[in-house]
């Protein structure tokens, strides 16, 4: 059954017809990833990235590969650095980033089963990608005041309930939870099994004794109802279709919304929030790591700058202007309290 709401892949632009067209050979391209493993999230993106390339090219008489020269490349790579949407909106550092790393790649093929003599794009200088914090973090009330947006006393309240404790509880990624099947969860050891997660990657997560309440709730009273077809994914839609990330997206970010914080965010919100708190609560990285899915611990170590607690509380106990602060407080305290009319036992002993 196709996901409602999934954007479908793109066709490939071009003259398929002619063997040696840009068009053609970037669908070559792209069945070669499939033959490789790439995930189908990959190779829809660089469709996309390539797709854009090919009509630029076109709307300057490049159509073959042949034609494609290094002083091409370079303003292609201006392009995108001056392009703006129909909103007068560029493309982020980051976008650019990938759009030029997918025709390298393809380039990179290209020379390499000779349908071009060399890569013209082999030494070009990629955009240099800033390390960005997470925007929007939720602290533990804060969490817990979106949890308690959804009207448990509905069916679809109690199942968007167990959806954003799932997220939460277990920092899942809104993909993954979306190709959730019933038997991945096994809640005599609580614990989740992520199937080809990022990279084509298996993991085992734990899974919090309130989040397993919440979910078999959902098990035992909802999802019979929400059935259409028989089928094992976990979560269905009031029409019993299969979540989209899109929708589950939208469906946390209305609770978040209507939850009145003044912060945005989806499925992710989650995913940061729970690394941030564990990590401030003591978590070694490495288990946060794992949770995560992260094949780097570079990339686990950015909750480290996110939550700052720790590190507030040495700046507190340890800068030189806090400790004259902490030193003038305790020397006032100390001549207040030398103000003070004496206590009922020393009047008592005076009068003694």
């Amino acid at each position: 059954m196709a996901k409602k709401g999934d954007k479908q892949p793109d066709k490939i632009e071009g003259n398929l017809n002619d063997p040696h067209s840009l068009g053609t050979l970037a669908k070559a391209f792209l069945e070669s990833m499939l033959v490789k493993n790439f995930s189908t999230h990959t190779v829809n993106m660089r469709r996309l990235h390539l797709n854009r390339f090919i009509v630029w090219a076109a709307d300057r008489s490049v159509t073959q590969a042949n034609e494609v020269t290094r002083p091409m490349v370079e303003r292609y790579q201006k392009h995108l650095f001056y392009y703006r949407n129909d909103r007068d909106r560029p493309l982020g550092f980051r976008a650019q980033h990938s759009h030029l790393v997918s025709l390298r790649s393809w380039m990179k093929w290209l020379a390499r089963r000779h349908h071009i003599l060399y890569n013209p794009a082999a030494e070009l200088e990629l955009p240099r990608i800033g390390s960005h914090l997470p925007q929007n973090v939720l602290n533990p009330d804060e969490a817990e005041t979106v949890l308690n947006q959804c009207d448990v006393k509905t069916s679809l309240g109690l199942r968007d309930r167990a959806i954003m404790e799932l997220f939460y509880s277990t920092g899942i990624r809104r993909a993954e939870l979306a190709n959730l099947q019933i038997y991945q969860v096994d809640m005599t050891k609580r614990t989740v099994l992520i199937r080809q997660g990022k990279g084509k990657k298996d993991r085992i997560v734990p899974l919090g004794k309130r989040a397993a309440l919440w979910l078999t709730a959902y098990l035992e009273e909802v999802r019979p109802q929400l059935m259409v077809e028989h089928h094992n994914t976990l979560f269905v839609t009031k029409d019993g279709e299969f979540f989209s990330t899109q929708r589950l997206s939208d469906l946390v970010r209305r609770y978040v919304k209507q939850s009145g914080i003044a912060k945005q965010g989806g499925c992710h919100l989650f995913r940061h929030s729970m690394a941030t708190s564990m990590l401030e609560n003591g978590a070694d990285i490495r288990y946060i790591q794992v949770m995560l899915g992260h094949a780097s611990l570079e990339t686990t170590e950015i909750y480290t700058r996110v939550g700052i607690k720790k590190l507030q509380q040495i700046h507190d106990a340890t800068h030189p202007a806090e400790a004259s602060s902490s030193s003038e407080s305790s020397s006032s305290d100390t001549e207040s309290s030398s103000d003070k009319p004496p206590s009922d036992s020393a009047s008592d002993e005076e009068a003694a």
